[in-house]
C-alpha cells in the first residue's frame, strides 16, 4: 500500500511539472493577446464581420514579438541583458534555475552541462544518475532518480571512481528512466572511465 501510494504521488508530480508549464504557457499567450486586442482593432474592422480578426491578429502580433524577443537575446548584447535580469530576479525565485536546466537539456541545448548523464555506483550497483556539479577535489555531486519519474529520486557526493559519465544526450537517459530501466544497454556501453584529477 506504502509503494502504491509512493507510485501515484511520484506520478502526479511528475505529470504536474509536465503540465503545468504547458498551461501557464497557454494562459500567458491569452492574456498577452487580450493586451494586444486594442492595437489590432483599427485593423480587424477592415476586414469582414465572419473572420475572427481581432484575435487572429493578436496572436501573430504575439507570436511575432517572442521570435523578435527570441532573436533579440540570441545577439551579444540580448545574452547580457537575459543574464543580468535572469541573476537580479529569476534566480531568486526557488527551483528556477534547476528548471531553467532540464528545459534547456530537454530542449537539445549543449549551452549548459548540468545534468549531464552518468552511471553512479551505489552499494553494489551501477544506477542511473545525473551530474549535477564537479567539486575542485574531483568528487561528484549526483541525483539518482526514481524510475519511472526522473524527477524524484536522492542527492549523493560521490568520489570519480564511482561515478561513470556517459556521453549520450540526456533525454536518452531520460527514456530510459520513464520506461523502467529498458534501454539501459545503451547507457552502459556508452559509458566513459572518468578524468583522472
Amino acid at each position: 500500500m506504502k509503494d502504491l501510494g509512493h507510485y501515484l504521488l511520484s506520478t502526479l508530480v511528475a505529470g504536474l511539472l509536465i503540465l503545468a508549464p504547458i498551461y501557464l504557457s497557454v494562459l500567458l499567450l491569452l492574456k498577452a493577446m487580450g493586451a494586444v486586442v486594442r492595437l489590432v482593432k483599427p485593423v480587424a474592422i477592415l476586414l469582414p464581420d465572419w473572420f475572427p480578426a481581432e484575435q487572429l491578429l493578436a496572436l501573430i502580433l504575439v507570436l511575432a514579438i517572442c521570435i523578435l524577443t527570441g532573436a533579440a537575446v540570441r545577439t551579444t548584447a540580448g545574452r547580457a541583458a537575459r543574464e543580468r535580469i535572469e541573476k537580479s530576479f529569476f534566480e531568486r525565485i526557488p527551483g528556477y534555475a534547476l528548471f531553467r536546466s532540464l528545459a534547456q537539456q530537454l530542449a537539445g541545448s549543449k549551452e549548459e552541462q548540468v545534468w549531464k548523464p552518468a552511471l553512479a555506483e551505489i552499494e553494489e550497483a551501477l544506477v542511473p544518475a545525473f551530474i549535477i556539479e564537479e567539486f575542485n577535489d574531483g568528487r561528484f555531486t549526483v541525483f539518482v532518480p526514481s524510475a519511472p519519474t526522473p524527477l524524484s529520486g536522492s542527492v549523493y557526493i560521490l568520489t570519480p571512481e564511482r561515478v561513470h559519465p556517459l556521453d549520450v544526450p540526456f533525454t536518452s537517459a531520460v527514456k530510459a528512466l520513464s520506461r523502467w530501466g529498458s534501454g539501459s544497454k545503451e547507457l552502459v556501453a556508452a559509458m566513459e572511465k572518468p578524468k583522472a584529477a
